[in-house]
C-alpha cells in the first residue's frame, strides 16, 4: 500500500509565450523570455499521508529557472493553504518537494535552491475551461483553455509529456499571471502567455 496518495485538480501559468516550449521539448528548450517563472497550483480533493488527511487543501509550487529547465539551478518555493495544520504542512511539503518520493522527486536533481514555505489563504476556482487561483498577496493567476476544432467544448491537449503533474496537459492561455513570492516576480494580463490544467493523481 502506498505511503501517501493525493488526487484533485491542477492549473498553472508561466511567463512563456503560448505555447511554452518546455513541455514539447522535454524541458530542453530555452524559455521564450530567456528564463522561466511558473506557478503550479494543486487542489487536493482527496488525499492522505501517513494517516494525515489532506482533503480540501491546496498548495502552489512556484519556481524560477534561469535557463532551460533541464540545465537545473531551479529555485523552488512552496505556498500552502493557511488552513493546514503543522502536520498537514509537513505532509504537503514532503510531497511537493519530492522528499516523500512520487512525481516531484524526478525534479529533485534540477533544484538548486528551496526558497522556503509560506502559508496563505488559497482559493482555487474551476468553471469548465476557466481556472483561477489566488494565494493572498503572493499569487493571482487565471487561465482559459484553448478550444479544439473537432470538439469546441474541450481544450486541445499535449500528451506523453515529462510534466510531473500529469503526462497529458490541457493547453491554455493565461488571462492573468501575477507572482510576488520568494523573490520571483512576474505580472502579465496580455492573454498571450502560457497556461495548463489537468486532473492529477499522485502516489508515493
Amino acid at each position: 500500500m502506498a505511503a501517501w496518495r493525493i488526487e484533485g485538480q491542477y492549473m498553472e501559468t508561466c511567463n512563456c509565450n503560448y505555447l511554452c516550449p518546455c513541455a514539447p521539448s522535454n524541458l530542453t528548450a530555452q524559455p521564450t523570455e530567456g528564463d522561466c517563472k511558473a506557478a503550479i497550483a494543486m487542489r487536493i480533493d482527496k488525499g492522505e499521508k501517513d494517516g494525515v488527511k489532506l482533503d480540501g487543501l491546496s498548495f502552489i509550487v512556484i519556481m524560477h529557472s534561469p535557463k532551460a529547465m533541464a540545465e537545473g539551478n531551479i529555485t523552488v518555493g512552496l505556498i500552502v493553504d493557511e488552513r493546514a495544520s503543522d502536520k498537514q504542512v509537513e505532509a504537503i511539503s514532503a510531497i511537493a518537494t519530492g522528499a516523500a518520493g512520487g512525481p516531484m522527486a524526478a525534479l529533485g536533481p534540477l533544484v538548486g535552491r528551496v526558497a522556503g514555505v509560506e502559508k496563505r489563504p488559497i482559493s482555487f476556482e474551476a468553471d469548465g475551461m476557466k481556472f483561477a487561483v489566488k494565494a493572498g498577496d503572493l499569487i493571482d493567476q487565471a487561465c482559459e483553455g484553448v478550444a479544439g476544432a473537432a470538439r469546441p467544448n474541450e481544450p486541445l491537449h499535449l500528451g506523453n509529456t515529462a510534466h510531473p503533474v500529469n503526462a497529458r496537459l490541457a493547453l491554455a492561455k493565461a488571462t492573468r499571471s501575477i507572482f510576488n513570492a520568494f523573490g520571483i516576480q512576474w505580472k502579465d494580463t496580455s492573454g498571450t502567455r502560457n497556461g495548463h490544467f489537468a486532473p492529477f493523481a499522485w502516489t508515493g
